[in-house]
């Protein structure tokens, strides 16, 4: 099946299954914002927990923080968001569409990736056990073709970027000959600057209101608190400080369902170090974030890093974790040393001394920094397209689909789904009380509606990892069978023994075990 359309069907099952809804939707929807239903928001949070925990409960020297989503407008111009938080923009003439320069190119480099990689799969296939991929590279003429326009255009494009040639954006979209997705047209605009921070004003009348902005990003929160954090924590660098919360950019180009929003929201830590030792923290922070991505259990090869082609004002070192999603190599987390720049600046700017006196040293200086952000949509969105699934089997000689969510049985919204197999002799009593008993400890689910065999498929479709069904023999001895989702495999199985067997599977620790 082609990725676009397994991405087609995931965004379906996502409404169809109560993941995510389209905001506003009986008023025909807000462009690029989103709501989460009632198995989206619980998935939502347990990947928010597996983050928050990974984050303060296995770092000593990492807090928390919650800061407000208004912040004094002056933090904004000394951030550099108010002069630079800008994106390149192109519109068609033709189907009267707006794009993001810079995205129209890289799509443009992904499509010179997809074709050598396609020769190399086509000749993985017919050579077998005996194929050289390097050696492939290196002579077969279609590759060395496309590999060679690929690094034409990325010297160019990175050029353009780091020197700010909107000019140079644009003859690139002409001279690759890309075209409007919708109107098939190479009638494009110039390119231009737009800024993405939502204004509003705070206060009573219009003569006397205070020009705000909705934060476009979590960081500067962290950051105009740092020495809040630091005394009243007593806080010794290094240290970090965690923080989930809302973000909004007024997104031109919002596409790709919830990969980018308008409104969304971010998992970021700021790490506070010496001036010096920013670069050595910054590679053991690249290898923490990546072990807690590959701990979920989605296959490392469908993870990379990827360098930034151009730094951020505030960065001397930046990379991107990267998973593979149904239409490419995309970022799902950002790892930057951010130097001292956002604390200088709110030094500058506010005109209050915000240095660390470090104790070891005798001195006081202002500490560099190290980020990793991480947005939760991205994220989410990542578990999903990981965890769908379609599987041919067999039931009674006949063939059937089942679509089934593989989630990390810690991520999964509902834990547990109990089932009495008739609504009768006493069964849904029972069932009741199984729930009742385990309620507090996992989040279980009650069903007693259609034949056993749709009900499995109803807990499969959100990736329910465990399913116990009550029957009569449960009047009897006591036992009940319970269904593991991803084998199918039952076994019979004591009351008693379910919460043994649950909590071993769903807790964290599993996941924590692979990344500390």
């Amino acid at each position: 099946m082609a990725q676009e359309d397994v991405f087609k069907k995931l965004v379906a099952h996502c409404k169809e299954y109560g993941f995510v809804f389209p905001s506003s939707e009986i008023y025909d929807g807000l462009g690029a914002v989103y709501d989460y239903g009632q198995n989206g928001v619980e998935l939502k949070n347990n990947i928010k927990k597996y983050w928050w925990d990974s984050m303060v409960l296995l770092h000593e020297n990492v807090v928390g923080l919650d800061s407000a989503i208004f912040m004094h407008p002056t933090i904004w111009k000394a951030s550099g968001h108010v002069d630079a938080f800008n994106d390149p923009l192109i519109d068609n003439r033709d189907s009267k569409k707006r794009y993001r320069a810079d995205v129209l190119i890289e799509e443009q480099l992904a499509k010179y990736d997809e074709k050598v990689e396609k020769e190399i799969e086509k000749a993985r296939k017919r050579f077998g056990e005996s194929f050289d991929e390097k050696q492939f590279r290196e002579t077969n003429l279609r590759v060395i073709e496309n590999q060679g326009k690929r690094d034409k255009l990325h010297e160019r494009f990175t050029q353009a970027l780091n020197d700010g040639n909107l000019e140079d954006l644009r003859q690139i979209i002409l001279d690759e000959e890309i075209v409007c997705p919708i109107s098939g047209t190479r009638n494009w605009t110039d390119v231009r600057q737009f800024n993405l921070m939502f204004g509003t004003e705070m206060g009573s009348t219009a003569d006397g209101a205070l020009k705000v902005y909705l934060r476009p990003e979590t960081a500067q929160g962290i950051f105009v608190n740092y020495l809040n954090v630091q005394k009243t924590g007593r806080m010794k660098i290094p240290f970090g400080i965690a923080q989930i919360g809302k973000a909004f950019r007024n997104e031109i180009v919002a596409r790709q369902f919830i990969f980018r929003m308008r409104e969304f929201e971010q998992m970021e830590m700021q790490y506070f170090v010496r001036p010096g030792s920013e670069l050595e923290w910054f590679e053991k922070w690249k290898t923490t974030r990546m072990k807690w991505h590959k701990a979920l259990g989605f296959g490392d090869d469908n993870y990379r890093f990827h360098e930034h082609e151009k730094l951020a004002h505030y960065a001397n070192a930046a990379v991107d974790v990267e998973y593979k999603f149904p239409f490419g190599f995309k970022e799902v987390e950002g790892i930057h040393s951010r130097t001292d720049f956002d604390l200088s600046q709110h030094q500058q700017y506010s005109g209050k001394k915000i240095q660390y006196f470090d104790p070891e040293l005798g001195e006081s200086y202002v500490p560099y920094v190290i980020e990793t952000s991480i947005g939760v949509d991205r994220m989410f969105l990542q578990v999903m397209s990981a965890s769908y699934c379609e599987e041919e089997v067999g039931t009674e000689g006949k063939s059937d689909i089942r679509v089934v969510l593989k989630f990390p049985p810690a991520l999964a919204p509902v834990k547990l789904a109990v089932l009495p197999l008739v609504k009768k002799d006493g069964l849904p009593e029972i069932a009741r009380e199984i729930i009742d008993d385990l309620k507090f400890d996992f989040n279980c689910q009650y069903d007693e509606k259609d034949s056993i065999g749709k009900r499995y498929r109803r807990q499969d479709a959100i990736g329910t990892p465990f399913c116990v069904t009550v029957d009569h023999q449960t009047t009897e001895d006591q036992t009940v069978t319970i269904r593991f989702r991803d084998t199918m495999e039952q076994k019979r199985v004591a009351i008693g023994e379910l919460r043994g067997i649950i909590s071993g599977e769903v807790s964290m620790k599993k996941l924590f075990a692979k990344i500390v």
